[in-house]
């Protein structure tokens, strides 16, 4: 699937607005919807989520490609449209080792993902390790050359690298969403972005892989968007000019982070400035919770008391006993932390539907709902969006279908945008 990537590239160089949405989470639901259509699907794994230690998943790189590909083959989907990336590999789950140990682990994912076959991997050591100087930005230079050794680091890891195509940039939203509430962010100057592609090209001549230049495909720049707990802030096409002009003069195209909860017109918009690969993770998962905190506050009107799955109680306890992937993102009090539990565009909920009391809750709460129809009185006060598909029979009336409903309106949004 590198030739689809290639493609892409291509006809954005032709003028003609083609992108790809970057499926980023492994939430079986997710999966599910974004393999239920037939059309190319990149999905990703972060160093976090996917690493040699397991990361929060559990699972190493060969792990996830088995994992994926399993969902691929028993979704009927076929293989040679997915396409398997790695997001914002490089050290940044060591930041607190020295430099020479966490470069080493970052090279050991890197090398980790190559091997068991992923093929778009965005190569990011734009933090700062232990030993870097605290109080000054990283210099771009010494950020590139850790950028090309990780490259080296990929090449080496394979017999044949001509599959692999690689994401650089420095400048990366912060992974999930901003922690605090912003009212603008800084957009990348062309300037920087010439400076950045420009001192990694240097870099992987001065390691003596300057063959993988013409396999970078894309920058990561910021364009102008983020999201946090309670924000939105949305693409604003004409501060992007310069970016936009910028990338008809270069080889590559620009991959969007951070694109979640953008407008159908906003998402358009980015592919025609040459963003063409956007990045979606938490919007997904928070339209899964979505439908399921749905489902729960129908099936407290229908279900007997000692019947149901208690599932929004469930999840916040399980939250409440495992904070550590809270801590950095919720603020307030008592009463504002347990809003944000519930309703956080972060949504950090996605880290806990894998816990088995949690899991046992959805599974209560589908086999609640099995065989049974949604009442269009509930659907009108729980699911307006969908009331319209249920009545004219669109859509089927169950649980399953409402879940993969919620979660394909996201979808359909992005390759709207992308077609």
């Amino acid at each position: 699937m590198s030739d689809y990537l290639d493609e892409i590239v291509r006809a954005q160089k032709r003028g003609e607005p083609r992108g790809l949405p970057s499926v980023c989470s492994a939430h079986p639901a997710v999966l599910a919807a974004a393999l239920s259509a037939r059309r190319p699907v990149l999905v990703e794994a972060t160093c976090n989520q996917v690493n040699q230690f397991g990361g929060y998943t559990g699972m190493q790189a060969a792990d996830f490609f088995k994992f994926i590909h399993q969902k691929a083959e028993a979704a009927g989907f076929p293989a040679d449209q997915l396409i398997l990336g790695g997001d914002h590999l490089g050290p940044s789950p060591w930041q607190t080792l020295p430099v020479k140990a966490a470069m080493k682990n970052a090279g050991k994912l890197v090398q980790s993902y190559a091997e068991a076959g992923f093929t778009k991997l965005h190569i990011d050591a734009s933090m700062k390790l232990g030993g870097d100087d605290p109080d000054t930005p990283l210099d771009l230079e010494i950020s590139a050359q850790r950028s090309a050794a990780l490259i080296r680091a990929a090449e080496k890891a394979v017999k044949d690298p001509s599959e692999l195509r690689y994401v650089i940039g420095s400048e990366v939203p912060i992974p999930g969403g901003a922690h605090e509430y912003e009212t603008s962010v800084q957009i990348t100057l062309p300037a920087r972005a010439r400076e950045t592609l420009e001192a990694t090209r240097m870099a992987l001549e001065k390691v003596g892989s300057d063959w993988a230049w013409e396999r970078v495909i894309a920058l990561v720049v910021q364009p102008g968007v983020e999201f946090g707990s309670d924000f939105v802030l949305d693409y604003e096409p004409e501060k992007a000019t310069g970016l936009a002009i910028f990338s008809e003069s270069t080889p590559v195209i620009f991959e969007a982070h951070s694109t979640d909860y953008q407008h159908p017109k906003a998402l358009k918009q980015l592919v025609r400035d040459h963003f063409a690969i956007l990045k979606v993770g938490p919007a997904l998962t928070n339209a899964y919770r979505e439908a399921v905190f749905a489902l729960a506050m129908m099936e407290n009107e229908l279900i007997r008391v000692e019947d149901r799955s208690n599932l929004i109680q469930v999840l916040d306890e399980i939250m409440l006993q495992y904070p550590q992937h809270l801590l950095a993102n919720y603020h307030g009090n008592s009463q504002e932390l347990a809003y944000l539990r519930k309703f956080s565009l972060s949504d950090r909920a996605r880290y806990y539907w894998t816990d088995p009391k949690v899991t046992q809750a959805v599974d209560r709460l589908l086999t609640n709902w099995h065989r049974k129809e949604i009442p269009m009185s509930l659907a009108s006060q729980f699911l307006p969006d969908l009331l319209g598909d249920i009545r004219k029979g669109k859509i089927q009336n169950s649980a399953e279908t409402v879940i993969q409903k919620k979660i394909g309106q996201v979808l359909d949004g992005y390759y709207l945008a992308c077609s």
